[in-house]
């Protein structure tokens, strides 16, 4: 039992499954980060410093009433809060992993998967005549260059 959980963990797919889900991971958090830390705070500021991790609603005020100037400082007063800024940020993040993976990795794939298409040939518009070996016409039934009889 213990072989056969061996090979089965040696396959080839399992392993680059797992190498996937790993580079996948490690790529999701840079992209995380370049939403968080390079792409929303200009954003915010042409909204006029808004942060959008700070955006969220007090649904129940925590044991230290609020106003509370930051999510921290309402989570910390055990405040009950729906942080739709965070979720802004992660449909940011959704849509650019979204357009990298679509943009690097299947279109690329499906374009090397493509089959390639056979150019269909010509049908040819002219022939040889068997008797002078002049070029003429495919729907000729005389030569005009020696006259001869053409089979068809």
């Amino acid at each position: 039992m213990m072989n056969e959980f061996k090979a089965f963990i040696m396959r080839g797919n399992v392993v680059d499954m797992a190498v996937g889900i790993i580079i996948g991971a490690a790529f999701g958090a840079i992209v995380n980060s370049l939403v968080k830390d390079i792409i929303m705070p200009p954003i915010g500021l042409v909204l006029g410093n808004l942060d959008f991790s700070n955006l969220a609603i007090v649904l129940k005020p925590g044991a230290t009433p609020g106003p509370y100037p930051t999510l921290a400082d309402a989570q910390a007063a055990g405040a009950v809060t729906l942080n739709y800024g965070m979720f802004i940020n992660s449909i940011v993040v959704f849509l650019i992993l979204a357009a990298v993976i679509f943009f690097l990795v299947v279109r690329p794939i499906a374009r090397m998967q493509e089959p390639k298409k056979a150019e269909t040939p010509v049908a040819p518009a002219t022939k040889e005549c068997p008797f002078c070996c002049s070029i003429i016409s495919i729907k000729a039934t005389r030569c005009p260059n020696c006259t001869s009889q053409l089979a068809k």
